[in-house]
């Protein structure tokens, strides 16, 4: 039976009752929100459709996870949510040039992104790529011009940020799944989207603390494993999702992996197994986070972990 926004993706609690909502930082991502449609690219007017289409995607809503992280680990650590805005909006536009170019016919084909047609299907796919391009390269235009912090750590945080999605990153976890070449049984899985999917999502995690200079190597082990560990709960739950959603929820296709004949969480251990893997994630995650929240300096939580509870029983 599809799931609906009532139910959760993962197994019920111990009294057989479903999990309640996670609540979500919207408060977080209104300001994501806010920040994102201010920006503009410096374009000539020959190019004024370009800019439309890379505003286009880049406004077309969504939670925001991987930004609004960004921000409560900024809180996290003391500092201002707001002082690592073009940080956090930087990643934002990776992962739109991402969303764009998985989109495209020789990608995964799909018609449908948060709920309204694809960036090559509102203008084409020559200008879908070269939107994605276009944010891509903004992306670290925005990080290195906008963003305040000492020269060496906004150069070691944009250094992380660019390694987390080229060839070490989430384009070599893309490679592996459109190639076919990830390593047999459960291992191989989680690289492929430890890569794909997890490296960008612990980037917004891990270079907000390279900004902020933090040295201790067991805070920063804590806060890597549970990004990472986070990275990987999105997407077994997304996979989940994948056969068990709907359109009206999910604002794509449903369907889409096994259309296409993808290695995923639900195609390795079904529908059950997918979900207790990402309840026992989902506490791995929370653990990691736990001990995070113990170092020397720290500061509330609360809005990390309910960004972790909400990516654990969202149904959309």
């Amino acid at each position: 039976m599809p799931l609906t926004r009532e139910q959760d993706p993962v197994p019920p609690d111990g009294a057989g009752r479903p999990a309640p909502r996670a609540a979500y930082p919207d408060h977080l991502r209104t300001v994501i929100e806010d920040y994102l449609a201010q920006l503009r690219f410096e374009v000539d007017p020959e190019s004024a459709g370009l800019e439309e289409a890379m505003r286009y995607s880049l406004l077309a809503g969504g939670k925001r996870i991987r930004p609004v992280l960004a921000l409560a680990t900024a809180a996290a650590i003391g500092r201002e949510p707001t002082s690592v805005l073009p940080l956090a909006a930087a990643i934002e536009l990776i992962h739109t040039y991402s969303l764009i170019h998985d989109d495209l016919p020789a990608m995964d084909d799909d018609d449908l992104r948060r709920g309204r047609p694809t960036c090559h299907k509102a203008f084409g796919e020559d200008v879908a790529i070269l939107a994605g391009d276009g944010l891509y390269a903004e992306a670290f235009v925005l990080l290195l011009s906008r963003q305040q912090a000492p020269a060496n750590r906004l150069l070691a945080a944009a250094l992380e940020l660019a390694r987390a999605t080229g060839a070490q990153g989430m384009v070599a976890g893309q490679y592996i799944d459109v190639a076919g070449t990830a390593q047999a049984g459960p291992d191989g899985l989680r690289r492929l989207h430890a890569l794909k999917t997890g490296r960008l999502i612990a980037a917004s995690v891990e270079c907000v603390l390279l900004l902020e200079g933090i040295s201790e190597p067991e805070r920063i082990h804590s806060f890597s494993s549970f990004a990472r560990e986070l990275g990987v709960l999105f997407q077994i739950v997304d996979d989940i999702l994948d056969v068990t959603g709907s359109p009206e929820t999910l604002g794509k296709q449903q369907g889409s992996d096994e259309r296409l004949g993808k290695r995923t969480y639900v195609t390795e251990f079904g529908v059950e197994g997918a979900r207790e893997l990402a309840a026992r994630s989902h506490a791995r995650a929370r653990a990691a986070l736990s001990q995070a929240a113990g170092g020397a300096g720290s500061h509330s939580t609360a809005e990390l972990e309910q960004i972790t509870d909400f990516i654990a029983n969202r149904s959309f």
